[in-house]
């Protein structure tokens, strides 16, 4: 695909991504899904109302109504996709620094699209194929108020609040002034905790800290649990589909750890879990104890939903699935990211023990993650030839099903150009820090020789 990756598509705002790219994209969507009407949701940042005005031309040219959810969580409005029944566009760059922003597409199922449904909408887009109407059918707007208020309902009725509000808990929260300011501290607060928070004020400039939620990023997080005494600490990105933690010590938990902790919990024998090729050992082996099998895709929430989709038509169950990046799926309760009900889902387990305990099984492995920057696509390609090169001389099992990824029995090295921004992501584990450490050097030495 080349206009959306593997979860939509992002790009700095009036160069990459202009308000005329994201007209001309709503256009083709409209176009493919001829809907009678479309619903237009955002996150905080600065150019979201005008990148979702921009949107709604595009949709009302093609003769599509609109409803105009406003700054929305992607999950929440997900949610409202399928309540109304009715696809919707969400404008967020989710982990994204401010100056990006993004198109993500979801269908009247409240799952995002599959790789098939976005192609089709790409053609229309290329071929400037759209069907724009006359001037007198042209879609209309209307406010919409409820979204975010109606999926908090929809939370509070799928989540096991009794047991929550039992442990007494207090949660720090972290929602990074992203559109789960607006929904998050509500829900934790309805599910019997205490709730503190930081840089909860939603606010598109991001100043407390960038919307990724990684350790870097979460000094206030960790020292707003140690001064609060709080049971567990809870941060989001952007738009909210994801959720990552802290111990009740303050000390940041590996996504990958929780990752394994949760299907540990939520996995029973023959049944399947769905993750990237950049899967931690701490999976393999959860599902390993299980009993369960573990299917790969490439990176990006996309794939996943795909191969989900593919396993469910087959009859298989798939309870949980998601990436070591806080990005997980319960396609029992929705086939969509969710951060705040992640959080549930580990909240109900924080309630009987500490957190630190729970993912004190997946503990030993250790991961780096390195990023570089390229100045275009042709010293983009040149890195990773040469990096290509170089991995076929080595003595380990190669897979290039998304990127280049060597399997050395007792560790792994990961090397794949981002979907979304001018980057090449080094991802390694291993048994020691020492021993991932190198490995990425060695990747990253292969790439730099290969620069132009």
């Amino acid at each position: 695909m080349e206009v959306f990756g593997s979860s939509g598509t992002r790009g700095i705002v009036n160069e990459s991504l202009t308000p005329s790219f994201a007209m001309e994209v709503a256009q083709a969507a409209g176009s493919v899904w001829n809907d009678d009407r479309v619903g237009i949701a955002r996150d905080t940042r600065v150019t979201g109302e005008m990148i979702a005005d921009a949107v709604a031309s595009g949709l009302a040219s093609v003769g599509t109504d609109i409803d105009r959810l406003g700054v929305t969580p992607t999950p929440a409005a997900q949610a409202y996709a399928e309540r109304a029944g009715i696809p919707v566009v969400i404008v967020t760059a989710s982990h994204n620094p401010p100056e990006f922003n993004g198109i993500k597409l979801v269908g009247s199922d409240g799952v995002g699209l599959s790789v098939d449904e976005l192609e089709r909408i790409e053609e229309v887009f290329l071929a400037d194929a759209s069907d724009t109407t006359a001037w007198n059918e042209v879609g209309q707007s209307r406010r919409v108020e409820t979204a975010n208020d109606d999926y908090l309902d929809e939370l509070l009725d799928v989540v096991d609040v009794d047991r929550i509000a039992g442990g007494n808990l207090t949660v720090a929260l972290d929602p990074g002034h992203g559109a789960a300011s607006l929904t998050s501290p509500q829900f934790f607060r309805a599910l019997g905790c205490d709730v503190v928070t930081v840089n909860a004020q939603p606010d598109g400039h991001f100043p407390g800290r960038d919307p990724e939620p990684i350790p870097e990023n979460l000094d206030d997080l960790g020292r707003l649990v140690r001064a609060t005494d709080a049971d567990l600490g809870i941060a989001h990105d952007g738009d909210g589909d994801r959720a990552v933690f802290f111990d009740e010590t303050g000390e940041y938990m590996e996504g990958d750890a929780t990752l394994a902790a949760l299907v540990a919990a939520e996995l029973d024998p023959d049944e399947t879990t769905v993750s990237a090729v950049n899967v931690s050992q701490r999976l393999v082996d959860a599902v390993s104890a299980a009993d369960a099998e573990l299917e790969l895709t490439p990176i990006g929430s996309t794939y996943i939903v795909s191969r989900i989709r593919e396993l469910q038509k087959q009859g298989i169950s798939v309870p949980i699935a998601g990436e070591g990046n806080g990005g997980l799926f319960f396609p029992r309760y929705r086939l969509a990211r969710d951060g705040a009900f992640t959080a549930a889902r580990f909240l109900e387990l924080v309630a009987s023990r500490n957190a630190s305990e729970i993912v004190a099984p997946y503990s030993g492995y250790y991961n780096v993650r390195v990023n570089l920057t390229y100045e275009d696509r042709t010293e983009r390609d040149a890195m990773l030839d040469a990096a290509a090169e170089w991995a076929r001389d080595v003595d380990a099992e190669l897979s290039t099903q998304d990127g280049i990824r060597l399997d050395y029995g007792d560790a792994w090295v990961l090397t794949r150009p981002s979907g979304t921004e001018p980057l090449i992501r080094l991802y390694a584990e291993a048994g020691s820090e020492q021993r991932a450490q190198e490995l990425v050097d060695h990747v990253r030495e292969a790439l730099e020789s290969g620069r132009q």
